[in-house]
């Protein structure tokens, strides 16, 4: 898990019309389509998708992830990390988090996933509503130490039902570019 450089400033994260840089077309699709990423991968990789969990737990949100989130700097959530993979490659790397206090009282057991798709439920849930999605250049600080690099297009959400709100981001590694056919749409430098 990277390790939280309190002094980072906050990504900038932007809906599309408020981008200041325009990535390539098949670019902004994979970064605002309002389908399911699970579903996506899935059918990319030829039923080829997996999951690998990295980090759950709780722990001190961050500044941009509580501001998101409606909450106190410092609220403690729940952090769920994991790459999506699409056979066997890190495609994705995921951050959902939560607040402790939501999901105490929202009845989603997140700790219970393991394995499994939080994108699933989401949208087999119909009671969660999707807010926007935004987007960014992910810093490359809050990537895991073997997939450090700076420039990497991410997309975040906030998914909601009642009391509960979780907030999803998504960061596309540059394997996953390849698999598309898109060499160098990252624009990655690695560390």
């Amino acid at each position: 898990m990277p390790q939280q450089n309190p002094l980072l400033v906050a990504s900038d994260w932007r809906q599309q019309h408020q981008l200041m840089e325009l990535p390539e077309p098949i670019v902004l699709d994979w970064l605002f389509n309002q389908d399911s990423l699970t579903r996506r991968l899935t059918r990319l990789s030829a039923d080829g998708f997996s999951i690998l969990p990295l980090f759950e737990g709780w722990q001190a949100l961050r500044a941009e992830e509580c501001a998101a989130l409606s909450l106190p700097d410092q609220s403690i959530g729940w952090v769920r990390e994991v790459y999506l993979r699409g056979n066997g490659q890190k495609w994705v790397f995921a951050r959902s988090v939560a607040a402790q206090s939501a999901l105490q009282q929202g009845g989603l057991n997140m700790d219970k996933l393991g394995t499994r798709s939080l994108g699933g439920l989401l949208f087999c849930d119909e009671a969660f509503e999707r807010g926007a999605l935004e987007a960014c250049r992910y810093p490359a600080a809050w990537l895991p130490n073997e997939d450090t690099a700076d420039g990497l297009w991410g997309r975040r959400s906030c998914f909601s039902r009642g009391v509960l709100s979780l907030l999803v981001a998504e960061i596309f590694l540059p394997d996953f570019w390849h698999a598309v056919g898109i060499a160098g749409a990252d624009d990655t430098e690695r560390h």
